[in-house]
C-alpha cells in the first residue's frame, strides 16, 4: 500500500532552526512542511511590507532553505511546502530561487500561492455585500476600517495541489489553514477526490497533529518529567495511507516521545467543537478517531471522519489598537509579595496624580502563586517579580509610564533589588478581528518560477 511520509519541521516563526534539517536528513520524507504563521505574525509582516515592498515574509525560511539545499540535491524526491510567504510569497520565492540557483539546483520549480491577501480589495469587498462582520460580536468592520493593517483569508489545499500538479518541488504560500499544508500532499499523492470527506478529514487530523511541531512529540506534555532527552526533541512525521489511516512518529534517533497521551493532548489543542473542526477543505470530526500505540514512539490513528466543507473562508483581520508597555522589578525580603503589589499600586498612583490614566492596566506578582490563584494559593515567599503593564491609545501616556519603574528603586518599599529590565519598550498593539467571506469572492493565484 502506498504511504506518504510528511514531516513538519516548524510550528511557528521562531521555532528550532535545526529541526527541519534533522527531519530531512533522517526522516525518509516525501514532504517537509514548515508552518510559520500566526495571526499576530501576519500583522507584523504587513508592516514590514509597508516599509519595504520586498519584505513581508518569514525570513527564517531562507536560512533553513540554504542549509536544506545540499539535501535537496541528494534526495531528488523530497518536496517542501511552507506558508513562509506570509504577506509576500512572490518576494520570498524570488529569494528562494536565488538560493537554489547558487546551490546548483536550477531545475527545482517553485510554486507560488497567492490570493489570500484581501487588503488591496477591502473597500471593493465591503461595497460588494461582503461585510466581514466580527464572527463573535457581529460588529461592523466600518468601526475600525481606518485602522486595519492586514486582511487575509485562510486558503485551503486546492491551490497547493494545483502547484504540485504543475511540477512544483517547493511550494511557498501566503495564509493557508495550517492543516492544509498536510492535506495537499496526501490528496495529491493518493489522488483522492475533493468530496472524499472521510479521507480529507483524516488528512486534516494528521495535519492538525503535526502542525505545532514538537507539541505532539513530548513538548508541553503533562508528564514532561518522563520525556527522554527533551533537549534533543524530535519533530513529528505523519505517514498517511491510501485509506486515510495514518501514523504519527518522530525524527529517528531523537529525544522526545510519541504516545497516546501526547497525541490526544495535541488533538484537542486550539479546538472549539471537536466534532466540527472547521477548515477550508473539510469539517473534521475528531470525536470518532481511535488512537493506538502501534510501535515505540508511534501512534496509529484510524476511524477519521469528515463532513462537507462550508462555503466560506475564515478571514483574519488585524488593526491598530493603541500602545502598550510592561516592565519587571525584582522584589526581595520579608513579605515580598505584599511589597511588590504595593509598589505596583504606587507606580500607577503617581501617574494618576499627574492626570494619566490608562484604558487597561495590570499588576502581577510572579512567583507567589497568584498567577494560578485557587490552584496553589498565594505564598509568603522571599522574592517575587513585579510586573506592571498598561495599554492606551496615547503613545505619550504609555511612554511616560515606562519612566516610573526606576524611581521605585529608592522611593518604593525596601527590597527593590534593581531596575531589572531597563526602561521597558513601548509597543504598538494589534487587535484581532475574525470574519467570514464567501469562497466565491476569493481569487486564488498559482504560478511556477
Amino acid at each position: 500500500m502506498k504511504r506518504v511520509r510528511i514531516g513538519n519541521g516548524c510550528g511557528f516563526w521562531g521555532d528550532n532552526l535545526d529541526a527541519p534539517i534533522y527531519l530531512a536528513e533522517r526522516g525518509r520524507l516525501d514532504y517537509l512542511t514548515l508552518e510559520y504563521l500566526a495571526e499576530l505574525t501576519m500583522s507584523i509582516l504587513a508592516l514590514q511590507k509597508q516599509r519595504d515592498p520586498q519584505a513581508g515574509y518569514a525570513s527564517d525560511f531562507l536560512d533553513v532553505l540554504t542549509r536544506l539545499a545540499p539535501l535537496l540535491k541528494l534526495q531528488p524526491g523530497l518536496k517542501i511546502i511552507t506558508n513562509a510567504g506570509g504577506m509576500n510569497p512572490a518576494a520570498c520565492a524570488t529569494k528562494a530561487r536565488a538560493i537554489l540557483d547558487r546551490a546548483g539546483i536550477s531545475d527545482c520549480p517553485i510554486g507560488i500561492v497567492g490570493g489570500d491577501d484581501l487588503f488591496p480589495r477591502l473597500d471593493e469587498l465591503l461595497a460588494g455585500r461582503h461585510p466581514l462582520e466580527h464572527i463573535d460580536t457581529h460588529g461592523s468592520l466600518s468601526s475600525i476600517r481606518d485602522r486595519v493593517v492586514s486582511v487575509n483569508a485562510y486558503l485551503g489545499a486546492k491551490p497547493i495541489v494545483s502547484a504540485l500538479k504543475q511540477g512544483a518541488r517547493i511550494v511557498i504560500t501566503g495564509r493557508v489553514a495550517d492543516a492544509s499544508l498536510t492535506v495537499a500532499p496526501a490528496l495529491f499523492e493518493h489522488n483522492w477526490e475533493w468530496n472524499d470527506w472521510d479521507r480529507l478529514g483524516a488528512a486534516t487530523t494528521a495535519g492538525h497533529l503535526i502542525e505545532c511541531g514538537a507539541q505532539v512529540t513530548g513538548g508541553l506534555w503533562c508528564r514532561w518529567q518522563d520525556v527522554p532527552n527533551l533537549a534533543d526533541v524530535g519533530y513529528p512525521i505523519a505517514e498517511v495511507d491510501l485509506d486515510g489511516t495514518f501514523r504519527i512518529s518522530k525524527t529517528p534517533n531523537s529525544g522526545g516521545i510519541v504516545n497516546r497521551e501526547t497525541v490526544a493532548e495535541q488533538l484537542l489543542y486550539e479546538v472549539g467543537d471537536p466534532a466540527r473542526y472547521l477548515t477550508p477543505d473539510v469539517v473534521a470530526d475528531f470525536t470518532t478517531v481511535a488512537l493506538r500505540e502501534s510501535a515505540p514512539d508511534e501512534v496509529e490513528v484510524t476511524r477519521s471522519h469528515g463532513l462537507p466543507a462550508t462555503d466560506t473562508y475564515k478571514v483574519s483581520i488585524a488593526y491598530r489598537d493603541g500602545y502598550m508597555a510592561s516592565g519587571l522589578l525584582a522584589i526581595a525580603g520579608p513579605h515580598a509579595s505584599t511589597k511588590a503589589k504595593r509598589a505596583g499600586e504606587m507606580l500607577l498612583a503617581r501617574l494618576t496624580r499627574i492626570g494619566l490614566t490608562f484604558e487597561a492596566s495590570h499588576i502581577e506578582t510572579i512567583g507567589d502563586g497568584s498567577l494560578a490563584r485557587g490552584v496553589l494559593g498565594v505564598q509568603d515567599v522571599p522574592e517575587v517579580m513585579l510586573r506592571v503593564g498598561v495599554r492606551d491609545q496615547s503613545k505619550a501616556a504609555v511612554e511616560r509610564f515606562t519612566k516610573e519603574f526606576a524611581p521605585l528603586v529608592t522611593s518604593g518599599p525596601p527590597g527593590v533589588t534593581g531596575y531589572t529590565t531597563g526602561r521597558p519598550p513601548v509597543r504598538e498593539v494589534f487587535a484581532y478581528w475574525p470574519a467570514l467571506i464567501a469562497k466565491s469572492a476569493i481569487r486564488e493565484e498559482v504560478r511556477i518560477v
